[in-house]
């Protein structure tokens, strides 16, 4: 990144690595007593900063943002916060993350004081706590998992103003978080459109989370695939505009010019950011947010977003977290996905079969997860996000003998036998009797590899259209009793 962005000196307050060095035109190793020099004159069409994100090649790409960008994001914000003197602000965040200038420079433009967290803390709920009440902290900004961090050591200090930004804010987490501040915003934005786009306050209880309205001198077009406008409540790729824009990507022309496009509805040369996430307008004339378009999955012909799998665990009370992954075997079956759990505090994990159920009121049956797997907590990148790409594979579930449930009829061998071909076709465990096969996203190959095995080990061909007729292990039980 130090070769790529082209710097032409390299502050250092410590010895930096060999390579480090290496790369640097010149390196000025600064005293840590030394005295900050005077800074220059900032123009607001100059860079302020270039801050690199991961790319889908490995090769990370540098955003450049100007000062007239960073200048619009800090006063939008003072003007929402009524940013003064009195305000302390919690210095929380990774340098590597673009949230962290807003915490940084907001105090420091309105008069406010910054309270810097020592390197550790974020992961240390009751140190972040004991900082917060012992600084009169008066905002906090933190992703999900980072307030879940602060969460962990009991009820938040009285007196916080809230941002989450970074991830996708679950709605019992937004609950919980607006009980225990005076205010709650939900930001939301790319690094593209420096740091936050939108906000929304949420009131007290809040029934659902947005991501609110576009912050000052800023533009939001929900756009379909030939870019055209979209009505209330259907999704669409949100686009961004204003004078939030990043100039683009440093050295990457190419880049620059596949996700900064020309503005139909603007001015000449004015631009748009495609931000690649899938949003809606609310009648209320808010962004809600869907998910990533690129995680959207396929699995047996149906669309499913990884987000929407995710929402509906987090709404079992027995969870504190939960995400969802496509996974595919090394033998190269169809990809099935996996569901991660992370029980609240003094709570067990549901069972496979109570959670199938659970998701089965809200989702399709083809977006219910296959496997599940109980976590002590989600793995999450340095920049405080779900590191989706380091949740493990769950493995194939073992079927425990059939014995039905407590309070449930023994089940005979018939039945027993045909539920457990289900667990090994379908690598589900804990199926109940009653359970449909389509729900649990069964489809004209399963019922041949069901059918296949009923054969082999009872003896018996079963039409396809019984299981069309009585899609239930029960059902299918009945059936091969008839023909035996």
């Amino acid at each position: 990144m130090l070769a790529d962005s082209g710097a032409a000196l390299l502050l250092a307050d410590r010895e930096p690595a060999p390579e480090v060095a290496a790369a640097a035109p010149a390196v000025l190793r600064l005293p840590r007593t030394a005295d900050a020099p005077a800074p220059a004159d900032a123009e607001p069409g100059r860079l302020a900063y270039v801050l690199y994100t991961s790319g889908s090649t490995g090769r990370p790409k540098g955003v450049e943002i100007g000062h007239r960008a960073l200048v619009n994001l800090l006063a939008a914000f003072a003007e929402r916060l009524d940013s003064g003197p009195g305000d302390v602000w919690l210095g929380l965040t990774s340098l590597s993350f673009d949230i962290s200038a807003l915490e940084l420079l907001l105090p420091l433009t309105t008069g406010g004081r910054l309270v810097l967290a020592p390197d550790g803390l974020a992961v240390d709920g009751p140190g972040l706590r004991a900082l917060v009440e012992r600084e009169g902290v008066t905002h906090v900004q933190a992703t999900p998992s980072g307030w879940r961090v602060l969460l962990s050591a009991g009820p938040l200090p009285s007196g916080l103003t809230g941002l989450v930004g970074g991830e996708a804010l679950p709605l019992p987490l937004a609950r919980q978080l607006r009980a225990g501040t005076d205010r709650l915003l939900n930001v939301y934005g790319p690094t593209e459109a420096t740091i936050y786009s939108t906000c929304a306050e949420l009131p007290a209880a809040p029934e659902a989370v947005r991501i609110g309205r576009p912050i000052a001198n800023t533009r939001a077009h929900v756009l379909d695939a030939r870019r055209r406008p979209l009505p209330i409540g259907v999704p669409g790729e949100l686009y961004l505009g204003g004078d939030g824009l990043a100039e683009g990507y440093l050295g990457r022309p190419e880049l620059t010019a596949e996700r900064f496009v020309d503005d139909p509805f603007g001015a000449p040369g004015d631009r748009l950011y495609r931000t690649g996430d899938l949003v809606a307008w609310s009648p209320e004339g808010e962004l809600e947010f869907l998910g990533r378009l690129d995680d959207q999955v396929k699995i047996r012909g149906h669309r499913i977003e990884l987000g929407e799998i995710e929402s509906a665990l987090l709404a079992h009370p027995d969870l504190a977290e939960a995400a969802a992954a496509v996974h595919r075997e090394e033998d190269g079956e169809e990809p099935f996905i996996a569901g991660y759990l992370v029980p609240a505090a003094a709570s067990a994990a549901p069972s496979s079969a109570e959670l199938r159920a659970f998701l089965q009121r809200s989702l399709p049956g083809a977006a219910v997860p296959q496997r599940f797997l109980v976590l002590d907590r989600l793995p999450l990148t340095p920049n405080g996000k779900l590191d989706r790409r380091a949740l493990p594979v769950p493995p194939v579930p073992v079927e425990a003998a059939a014995a039905g449930p407590d309070g449930e009829e023994p089940r005979d061998e018939v039945l027993t036998a045909v539920l457990g071909i289900w667990s090994e076709v379908l690598r589900l465990p804990d199926l109940g009797p009653e359970e449909d096969l389509f729900e649990l996203g069964g489809h004209s190959l399963t019922i041949i590899q069901i059918t296949a095995r009923i054969r082999d080990l009872l003896g018996v061909e079963l039409d396809f259209d019984v299981f069309f007729a009585t899609p239930t292990p029960l059902g299918i039980a009945a059936a091969v009793r008839e023909l035996r």
